[in-house]
């Protein structure tokens, strides 16, 4: 039986849902993909075309929580101490040198058009995304305990980009793709954006209601923490990992497709998926139907595909999906 407290942690994500609901029209799974972040403490890339509501997406998010949103615009021109800070001399006292944290020294941190900057500054998130930490002239400096980075793309426009390595995609716990909505959807996108509008030309902006805690975050991870989680899923989150590393043992045509496969990282990020989507759902155990449903998402930028599925014009997703057909439950 639930207790009062895993209530009102419920609650609160069902209210954060709802919230994020009303302001991304016909974007429904990319809201609960980036729920399924906030809830694993993973950090999300989200990939799409200009004006799929990527930002605002984010923004939603950091808009319903009582957290401090940062927001990075990454350029080609942007240096590592502009996300990071440095150490800056300061006079009065004295004089000497004190470290002015950057912006990313907050809780909800989008990063706009990550692959616009050059690999240096990519770099510079490697330490803060995995080990919520940043070291600047040899001083570690702890990040806040509710940290998370929403990282956009644009997958067509490569102009003036930096393609991200594979340590860096690596640290991200899902790569989300954000497609078109339906039509439907998009005649009510309309129609929101024109309450917007006139809400603004009146001066009158809606009240917004009151921030949801950080608290239920943290209430939500350890419920999450605490989910039972049988040996034969552990044993099918490994199988799934391993066998895009041993894939031409399952099929032919998937040896030939996958170059490299996915590390151990894969598998504690399909793992803290899994159990962030079957606490979202209302589960008090973790299915495989719960593994099934983050597998794209958790693993398509984990993998290396070969010249030959280019040739053959074989995307990661088509890969995933026989690989997962393939894949039984132990």
């Amino acid at each position: 039986m639930a207790t009062a407290g895993v209530m009102e942690a419920r609650a609160a994500f069902t209210e954060l849902r709802a919230r994020m609901g009303q302001a991304i029209i016909g974007q429904e799974r990319v809201i609960e993909r980036l729920l399924i972040a906030l809830l694993a403490d993973g950090n999300v890339l989200l990939e799409g075309l200009p004006g799929v509501a990527k930002t605002r997406a984010a923004k939603s998010l950091a808009q319903s929580l009582d957290a401090d949103f940062r927001r990075i615009q990454f350029t080609p021109d942007l240096l590592p101490t502009d996300v990071v800070g440095s150490e800056v001399y300061h006079q009065e006292g004295g004089g000497s040198f004190r470290f002015d944290p950057g912006p990313i020294f907050g809780n909800l941190i989008l990063v706009d058009e990550i692959n616009r900057a050059p690999a240096k500054v990519q770099s510079a998130l490697l330490e803060a995304m995995e080990e919520r930490q940043v070291t600047v002239a040899g001083t570690t400096h702890k990040l806040p305990p509710l940290f998370m980075v929403m990282a956009t793309q644009n997958p067509i426009e490569q102009e003036g980009t930096y393609p991200l390595p594979e340590a860096q995609l690596d640290r991200f716990l899902m790569h989300v793709k954000v497609d078109y909505p339906p039509d439907a959807d998009e005649r009510a996108v309309l129609r929101l954006v024109r309450g917007e509008e006139q809400a603004a030309q009146a001066g009158a902006p809606p009240p917004r209601p009151a921030p949801i805690p950080q608290d239920a975050v943290f209430a939500a991870r350890a419920e999450m923490a605490g989910l039972h989680v049988a040996d034969a899923i552990d044993d099918y989150v490994v199988a799934l990992v391993t066998a895009t590393r041993h894939a031409s043992v399952l099929d032919k045509d998937l040896g030939r497709w996958i170059e490299v496969g996915c590390s151990p990282r894969g598998s504690i990020g399909l793992d803290r998926a899994a159990r962030a989507h079957a606490w979202l759902s209302g589960q008090e155990h973790v299915t495989p139907e719960n593994v099934r449903a983050v597998v794209p998402d958790v693993l398509r930028h984990r993998l290396m595909l070969s010249y030959e599925a280019q040739a053959d014009r074989v995307a990661p997703d088509a890969v995933l999906e026989r690989l997962v057909s393939l894949v039984a439950v132990a």
